[in-house]
């Protein structure tokens, strides 16, 4: 399936065959050992399942990464967020170049450049792209190994959640107009994400059980009308006890704007889009005073922060916010739990600070 003779020209040529029946491979040499090392490395490739035909890696990367783009089972929202990073941050440097001679120092290079106008969050999520988009690749056998390895990329520095102080919130929702405030009452009640409060139908509220039922989702894509999916994860399937003041709320609502639908609308009775409520939303927030950092959802913060001071545990918090794992709600909410300093400095005291005769008393008592 492999040999090596040499050209006229002096050359070596490497012949090999992928298969038996198979189309014959050239690749050319200047000498010989090159050569037979090529073929040593083909013949060992193709016994474990590594071969990768070396001409596949001329593909453009731009082809490539179209035909993973359009084979990835994204929700529409990923979609679109991962069509907008391919446009804006990936394709401009690499759509011309060949798999195959993309190094892991131009990756690097790359994260450096985007590093100097995208936060380091936004970095890796780009990143994590790319790295897919490679390993689709590698996994496909169009190159041996991907390029993102070892990158280093910037640094995240952890920022703390600050919940909004309640009368923050009530300031909100009183600048707000009469028809989006009730949508602030329920977030800061409930912690809904916006999308799942904007797909909010009256069949998902129980006001007899005061209850409220999260199994779908609005979600609002440039171009294209609003239209219903699923929640975000499969943990946002959820039922969420509802709190008087929400029950009232929601009750005059509804009274106020009769509807079998969608609870919450605009003033043509349309599904509300982010953008139009970001604007009333942001108009909101400097009649009131509120910070620039707030959106609206740090009312989901609001929620929880409550949870946590009134003694509500990880895996509660966990459920009523619908995230996947206890780990996520920790490593967002950790800070806000009572910590345990000073039970710390009682232990020690009650140890190293006692007196000989305590100390002896409690070696008694743990003898028996």
């Amino acid at each position: 399936m492999a040999s090596i003779e040499r050209r006229p020209s002096g050359t070596w040529r490497a012949r090999w065959r992928e298969v038996p029946s198979g189309p014959q491979k050239t690749r050319h040499f200047e000498r010989k050992i090159d050569a037979e090392r090529f073929l040593d490395t083909v013949r060992g490739d193709l016994a474990r399942g590594l071969y990768v035909d070396p001409s596949s890696g001329r593909q453009r990367f731009g082809d490539y990464a179209r035909h993973w783009q359009s084979a990835q089972i994204h929700r529409p929202t990923t979609a679109a967020q991962v069509a907008s990073h391919l446009e804006r941050h990936i394709l401009p440097w690499f759509a011309d170049k060949q798999l195959a001679a993309v190094r892991p120092s131009d990756v690097q290079a790359w994260v450096k450049g985007r590093s100097q106008v995208l936060a380091p969050a936004t970095v890796e999520v780009v990143y994590r792209y790319l790295a897919a988009i490679f390993k689709a690749a590698t996994e496909d056998r169009l190159i041996g190994t991907s390029p993102c390895r070892a990158i280093k990329l910037p640094k995240l520095l952890p920022a703390p959640v600050i919940p909004l102080e309640t009368d923050q919130v009530l300031a909100l929702a009183e600048a707000l107009p009469e028809r989006y405030a009730p949508i602030v009452i329920t977030a800061a009640g409930t912690g809904l994400r916006q999308g799942e409060l904007f797909g909010l139908e009256v069949k998902h509220i129980d006001f007899l059980r005061r209850t409220l039922r999260v199994d779908q989702q609005m979600i609002t894509l440039s171009g294209r009308p609003p239209f219903i999916a699923p929640p975000k994860t499969p943990s946002s399937h959820r039922s969420v006890p509802l709190p008087e003041i929400v029950v009232r709320t929601l009750a005059a609502h509804l009274a106020a704007h009769p509807t079998d639908g969608l609870v919450f609308v605009n003033t043509q009775g349309r599904p509300i889009r982010r953008n139009t409520f970001g604007e009333a939303w942001h108009r909101a927030a400097r009649a009131a005073g509120i910070p620039d950092w707030a959106t609206f959802h740090d009312l989901r913060h609001f929620y929880a922060s409550l949870l946590i001071r009134h003694g509500e545990s990880v895996k509660v918090v966990q459920a009523r916010l619908g995230h996947a794992s206890a780990a996520e709600t920790l490593n967002t909410y950790a800070h806000l739990w009572p910590d345990s300093e000073d039970r710390t400095r009682r232990a020690v005291d009650h140890v190293l600070g006692a007196d000989p005769t305590a100390i002896e008393n409690d070696r008694r008592i743990d003898r028996g």
